[in-house]
């Protein structure tokens, strides 16, 4: 653990690489849909900039979000990076003119996302290269040995130090391990989608982070009696709560709830530091789907 004042203090997702469990999340940086520029780019800079200020390490970001809008803020609010930043990006999708996000997972839709990412981002190399399999709903069937094996490739040209996964299943994690290792697992989960709940607790056995997406609802925010009724009993609010079980659900948890607001961020800090009662735990457990 470090003496960093977030909550959860840090987790080592490899060998002299920590991140602390209390990330951010990049896409609420763009526009309506995760499309186009931000309504306040001040307001988004300011936003990253207390992101580092408060002792995040630990920035999650796509050169598809805007497209390229949260990588070019990311940037401009913060290059040169401190030494103690890590910016963790995913590919195997693009953006389309309806708003859609197709798949992009050929090796050279793959090799062209990871230099679009390093251009953007001002860096000679990637912390975290996640690559994305399934849509937000969750895992797609399939194989991922060619993508997978194509980031294996950057990744021994030194253009990417970790390899991570994200909307994955059980069989794909093992493929993927039996080519190189991973450092994370990036799926869709929270207090009311628990779907993953047997895959949290295999990778927090193999010392794997498992970095949530969609941590207080996504597209529509996380309602229920129980996390109203806790909420209450703790004078919070619901979503202050949701993020709360996640930090105890797992220590090999970590967060990136996202926004596009300084208040907010520190309602997130301030939410994931509170500690619930077994009775809390046991209450919200009713609404797990």
């Amino acid at each position: 653990m470090s003496d960093s004042n977030l909550p959860g203090g840090e987790f080592a997702i490899a060998p002299g690489f920590r991140l602390t469990r209390m990330g951010y999340g990049a896409m609420q940086l763009a526009g309506p849909g995760v499309l186009g520029p931000p309504k306040d780019r001040d307001e988004a800079v300011a936003v990253l900039r207390e992101v580092v200020e408060s002792g995040i390490t630990h920035i999650d970001t796509s050169d598809y979000y805007g497209p390229f809008v949260t990588n070019e803020i990311i940037k401009d609010a913060l290059h040169p990076y401190p030494e103690t930043l890590h910016i963790v990006t995913k590919v195997g999708a693009r953006r389309d003119a309806e708003g859609g996000w197709p798949h992009a997972r050929t090796p050279e839709d793959l090799r062209r996302a990871v230099h679009e990412n390093l251009q953007r981002l001002g860096l000679d190399a990637l912390d975290v290269v996640n690559l994305r399999l399934g849509g937000f709903a969750g895992a797609e069937p399939g194989s991922l040995a060619e993508p997978f094996g194509a980031l294996v490739e950057l990744q021994e040209e030194g253009l990417i130090r970790h390899l991570g996964l994200s909307t994955v299943n059980a069989e794909q994690i093992k493929e993927a391990q039996s080519i190189a290792p991973i450092v994370c697992v990036q799926n869709f989960y929270n207090v009311a989608h628990r779907v993953d709940d047997e895959l949290v607790d295999s990778l927090a056995e193999q010392g794997i982070a498992y970095v949530p997406y969609f941590p207080l609802g996504g597209f529509t925010t996380l309602q229920s009696t129980e996390l109203a009724s806790v909420a209450a009993r703790l004078d919070t609010t619901s979503l202050a709560v949701a993020l709360a079980w996640l930090m105890q659900r797992s220590a090999n948890i970590l967060l990136i709830p996202g926004t596009s607001s300084r208040a907010h961020l520190r309602d997130n800090i301030d939410g994931a530091s509170l500690v619930l009662s077994e009775e809390d735990l046991r209450e919200l457990d009713g609404i797990a789907v």
